[in-house]
């Protein structure tokens, strides 16, 4: 049945970003799905942990710092000591600074790139040896931006960041192809989250975007919980190297 291909049950996922926002929306439909799941942050992964284990699956939180490569082993061994083994990475956490271009400074740029594009390969590098080790194959799911195909105002380390995602996404699909590992990104549009809170809060920029959206709203966390069950599991092993837009038809305006 085509709905079994959907189910994640045994399966163990690593999600980073996961204490709030889009992450924990995420990182609980996998759980929704089957998945038990490490889930990774700097900030407190209480509520999210709280939210999957009421599912009845495992979940262990792993706090980490990823503006630094220092992480990732750590990350690494703990998923696979705890739960076993890792059969999905969800590589969605992600910073963005706001400045123009004139006034933009270094720190703000290496602060984006090292979160967004930087750890991002390298935590992935890092799973992948263990997927071509487990010799079972897996899923990486990157979480790319609107940002990866436009380049937006007053945020050039976040757009280039989000574009260097979905480069990566194609190249990471193209390599680990063979050894049955699925590599995809979402590109979500407009989200309510932590990281749109200044837009959301000006009337006039709120207007502007709400009005471009065919679908009249902000997206919402839980709008992400199909897609990435869909791009974790086995429905999608055909499907490789693509940046799937979540966007309420905003790039078809």
């Amino acid at each position: 049945m085509i709905l079994d291909k959907f189910k994640l049950d045994g399966r163990v996922a690593i999600v980073t970003g996961a204490a709030r926002g889009l992450g924990q929306a995420m990182a609980v439909g996998l759980a929704e799905a089957g998945a038990d799941v490490a889930i990774v942050d700097l900030l407190s992964t209480d509520k999210t942990r709280q939210e999957i284990e009421k599912i009845g699956r495992r979940a262990v939180g792993v706090r980490a710092d990823l503006s630094s490569l220092d992480c990732v082993d750590n990350i690494v061994n703990t998923t696979v000591e705890e739960l076993g083994r890792i059969d999905i990475l969800l590589n969605n956490a992600g910073i963005i600074r706001r400045s123009p271009i004139t006034e933009f400074t270094e720190k703000d740029w290496d602060d984006v790139i090292n979160i967004n594009q930087k750890t991002l390969f390298f935590l992935t590098q890092a799973v992948a040896k263990v997927l071509i080790k487990q010799g079972e194959g897996g899923k990486i799911v990157n979480i790319a931006s609107m940002l990866s195909f436009q380049g937006g105002i007053l945020v050039p380390s976040y757009t280039a960041s989000k574009s260097a995602v979905m480069g990566l996404t194609r190249l990471m699909a193209n390599e680990l192809a063979a050894h049955n590992i699925n590599v995809n990104a979402i590109a979500p549009g407009y989200m309510a989250t932590d990281n749109t809170t200044a837009l959301r809060a000006d009337p006039v920029r709120n207007k502007a975007i709400v009005d471009r959206i065919p679908a009249g709203r902000w997206g919402q966390p839980s709008d992400l919980k199909g897609i990435v069950v869909f791009l974790a599991s086995d429905a999608s092993s055909y499907m490789t190297g693509y940046t799937v837009a979540v966007d309420g038809g905003w790039l078809a305006r």
